[in-house]
């Protein structure tokens, strides 16, 4: 990359530029030409981008699309909080080689709460993959998202593509900057049952989680995820949060499920349950790991009085 703004920093063989576009044109060139260069250097490719994208792409590439992975980013994304996994998985399948990929994980009609996390993922993006050799590319659309959306990721990329130029981002912080940002309040429910726990008392509150879960609109095994979910999570609280939390269930105007709980404890590490853990690890957050796998969002606050996780799941 050629950094002619300012100077960012040095994050050896791992690239991580934003494409923004404003046409279709714009868009296919951009993406379509990064990966046939991937493709002409013969490195593993794999293209992570909402559905209407992903048909453009293919018909634009042609016989090329035999060389390339493809994901639909609205399912595979759909909670932010899974991308990162799926992405350090495709690099890990190509030990040896520098994974070339497209990520498209924020789009017009994402939610403010997805796209926050969506936001906390591209910071993160630049400290699990700093020092690997990969380059990953995220698309975005200037003319249909909000400014702060754009503004966001001039903070969250290191460089930038636009109107043909590559240029490095004068914008751009450390990851833990953009994460402190995304902390922001969460909005508090109309009505929810509250229900404190502490050690000893976990059985019941998944009991009382999964009566309560009877009266939703979500069928038996998004019921059985949610509660899957919740028992990770309280465990975790009691084990690594002060040894009680409080759990709090109530449903939005469009039937999702929401599950929220509250402890003393604290992230350590940002990346927990963004990775897959490894199997030999004692504690790899496999809990936190399984409960962005199940839910489709994860909403995660780190402040200093507490950590908060809210779970989504709809019908």
């Amino acid at each position: 990359m050629t950094n002619t703004a300012t100077t960012v920093p040095d994050a050896g063989p791992f690239v991580h530029p934003a494409l923004f576009y404003r046409t279709q044109e714009e868009y296919v060139s951009g993406v379509g030409g990064f990966v046939r260069a991937a493709l002409r250097a013969e490195e593993p490719t794999f293209v992570a981008v909402p559905e209407a994208h992903l048909n453009t792409l293919r018909e634009w590439l042609g016989d090329d699309v035999a060389g390339v992975d493809f994901a639909d980013m609205a399912v595979l994304g759909r909670n932010p909080g899974r991308i990162l996994s799926a992405l350090q998985d495709f690099a890990d399948r190509h030990p040896g080689r520098t994974a070339h990929i497209v990520g498209e994980p924020i789009w017009p009609s994402r939610s403010r709460s997805e796209t926050l996390e969506a936001t906390r993922h591209e910071a993160l993006i630049n400290t699990a993959f700093a020092g690997r050799p990969a380059t990953i590319l995220c698309p975005y659309d200037v003319t249909a998202l909000p400014e702060a959306v754009v503004a966001n990721a001039r903070r969250t990329h290191p460089t930038f593509l636009e109107n043909g130029r590559d240029l490095a981002s004068a914008a751009y912080v450390a990851p833990a900057v953009v994460c402190a940002d995304c902390d922001e309040p969460l909005p508090e429910p109309v009505q929810a049952l509250t229900l404190p726990y502490a050690a000893g008392q976990l059985a019941q509150t998944r009991e009382h989680a999964r009566q309560w879960l009877e009266g939703t609109s979500l069928d038996p095994a998004r019921r059985g995820d949610l509660v899957l979910a919740i028992s990770e999570a309280t465990a975790n609280s009691v084990a690594h949060g002060g040894g009680t939390g409080t759990l709090r269930l109530w449903t939005t105007g469009h039937g999702t499920a929401v599950a929220e709980i509250r402890d003393k404890g604290h992230l350590a590490n940002p990346l927990a349950g963004r990775r897959r853990p490894a199997l030999a690890s004692a504690n790899g957050g496999r809990g936190l790991w399984m409960i962005h796998q199940l839910c489709d969002l994860v909403e995660t606050r780190a402040t200093g009085t507490g950590l908060t996780l809210r779970l989504h799941l709809a019908p």
